[in-house]
């Protein structure tokens, strides 16, 4: 359903000020050409509060004392949720087969840390553990993996551990039944493969925030670069830098680049697939 309508018209002045403060407060930033998209996505949230204009709510989400909840609202329709399991399956794999026995061949007993950011509902970090698992990994090292997303829906789905059939439409047959169950029209997640990942809200641009792991070896950040300016995307670039180890590995999407953005990170090819490595 479009919510919005010229009863409820977006002006363009007061477009720029929710366009920017969004940016500042999310890293999302939406183009001149996308107004009458933002409008529609924040419509609801306006008439659900009871507000005449989105100046009214502009004023909400700036200068409220109790605008925190809000702001989950709005990040929850103004994100993307939609994924699958095993997508971009070559870049799991390189960490499964290469990158984590190559670690604990140099240090048995050392722990190492995955992140997945943004997580999403929760497939991308539960392929790397299904990964994994499948070549032992967690019976023999001290292996965790953290799931973060800004968007409190997402992360609730993630917790639930219930998904979609269309979330399985390239994972395995094989890894499908090994690793769910069938309740309804949903499938659960296996148990001990979702004990195996700690979620967490969180925002990428809150350097401060206690979630945000240090020493982290690898971490996959994908398709959420595309929705992010260049001096966004180099203050996150840098912030994964200097969390890091070395080396560190950092995995974006196949339609993203950071070569002309940072020099931080050298790319090369591991295992058949492309990744960001802290030199």
């Amino acid at each position: 359903m479009n919510f919005y309508s010229e009863s409820l018209k977006l002006h363009h002045n007061t477009f720029v000020l929710l366009r920017d403060l969004i940016q500042e407060r999310t890293g999302l930033f939406f183009e001149e050409n996308k107004m009458d998209i933002l409008a529609d996505k924040l419509s609801p949230l306006v008439i659900e509060r009871g507000f005449g204009s989105f100046l009214d709510y502009y004023y909400l989400l700036k200068y409220d004392e109790d605008a925190a909840e809000e702001w989950g609202k709005v990040v929850d329709v103004l994100t993307v949720q939609e994924t699958f399991f095993w997508r971009e399956v070559d870049q799991i794999r390189t960490v499964a087969d290469v990158i984590v026995p190559r670690h604990f061949e140099a240090f048995p007993e050392k722990p190492f840390q995955i992140w997945s950011v943004p997580c999403a509902t929760g497939e991308e970090p539960l392929s790397i553990a299904m990964a994994l698992d499948q070549k032992g990994c967690f019976g023999r090292y001290p292996i965790r993996i953290l799931g973060a997303d800004i968007s409190p829906s997402a992360i609730g789905k993630a917790h639930r551990g219930l998904y979609r059939e269309r979330a399985f439409r390239n994972l395995p047959a094989a890894l499908k039944e090994r690793y769910f169950t069938r309740e309804g029209d949903l499938w659960r997640v296996d148990e001990t493969l979702q004990s195996r990942i700690q979620w967490g809200l969180l925002n990428l641009l809150d350097e401060a925030s206690p979630l945000i792991p240090d020493q982290v070896p690898v971490i996959f950040c994908r398709n959420v670069f595309i929705y992010f300016t260049p001096p966004t995307i180099r203050r996150v670039v840098k912030m994964f830098y200097e969390r890091m180890p070395v080396p560190g590995y950092l995995f974006v999407a196949a339609s993203e680049s950071l070569l002309k953005l940072t020099t931080d990170f050298e790319l090369q090819e591991i295992g058949g697939a492309f990744v960001y490595v802290k030199k």
